[in-house]
């Protein structure tokens, strides 16, 4: 029996509470450390890690009261129902993501020492996916404001919007990955000419690249393509508690890079 669009939106939000719960233990631990490692760079990455946890906490304060709402006023099979509420909670979602994207062309900028023509298509696959989903909102609620799922006249518009963002994340993650492995095979030569040891010795491993890359946020964002593209109940479940994933997996690079622990060309 498929399950219906409103249980999976309820425990969405219930991963999201757990989430957002991981979210800020991580997000202060990353200000804890990038306070105690004042660099330019590093403040660039203050500012993006603040707007994101701010965004990310709006976002889930405002399901949060649809939620309560729901439960304590309304019929509980009203509860996805589109109304102006979810539709900012989704625009919120969209700018995480893109906040995330733009975190990603950052780090990919810095660990190719600073290319720009390395980050240009990347950055206009992520500025496109936003501009596709701006006006969603609006085309759903004059088209079916109680739709579950969004409607069909939408979902390419939507499969767009999110389908870009994605592109971003491949070419992204596939340029960071390679830089990493590219540069953990610089060797070091000591005073006497001897190979001394690997410039990043830990560049080899899976789970720094998996981190570094934000392979897990292109994961993410691939599954929930895939769940609009084909207008599955699902969707809303990864539409909650995949904007919280979102933000960790940005501050766990962010936390990387505090650390001093990721390649960065300056």
């Amino acid at each position: 029996m498929a399950v219906s669009a409103n249980v999976s939106a309820a425990v969405g939000v219930v991963c999201e509470a757990f989430l957002y719960g991981v979210y800020c233990v991580l997000f202060i631990t990353s200000i804890v450390i990038l306070f105690k490692r004042d660099r330019v760079s590093h403040r660039v990455i203050l500012v993006a890690n603040c707007l994101l946890f701010a965004t990310s906490t709006a976002h889930f304060a405002t399901v949060f009261n649809h939620l309560y709402i729901a439960l304590e006023h309304s019929p509980f099979s009203e509860f996805e129902d589109e109304t102006p509420e979810l539709m900012g909670a989704n625009l919120l979602s969209s700018v995480v993501n893109l906040l995330g994207d733009l975190l990603l062309v950052y780090r990919c900028w810095l660990v190719w020492g600073k290319n720009f023509y390395v980050i240009v298509l990347p950055l206009l696959t992520a500025l496109g996916g936003f501009g596709c989903i701006l006006p969603i909102p609006s085309l759903v609620l004059s088209i079916n404001p109680t739709a579950s799922v969004p409607p069909a006249e939408t979902v390419p518009l939507t499969t767009a919007g999110y389908a870009l963002p994605l592109c971003t994340n491949i070419m992204v993650t596939g340029l960071i990955a390679g830089r990493i492995w590219y540069l953990s095979r610089i060797p070091i030569v000591d005073e006497y000419g001897k190979p001394a040891m690997l410039k990043i010795a830990a560049g080899r491993r899976p789970m720094m690249l998996i981190i570094e890359s934000g392979a897990l946020y292109t994961v993410i964002q691939l599954i929930f393509v895939v769940l609009v593209a084909i207008q599955n109940s699902a969707e809303a479940l990864l539409s909650y508690a995949g904007t919280q994933i979102y933000g960790i997996a940005s501050v766990l690079i962010i936390i990387r890079v505090g650390l001093g622990i990721s390649p960065e060309e300056t």
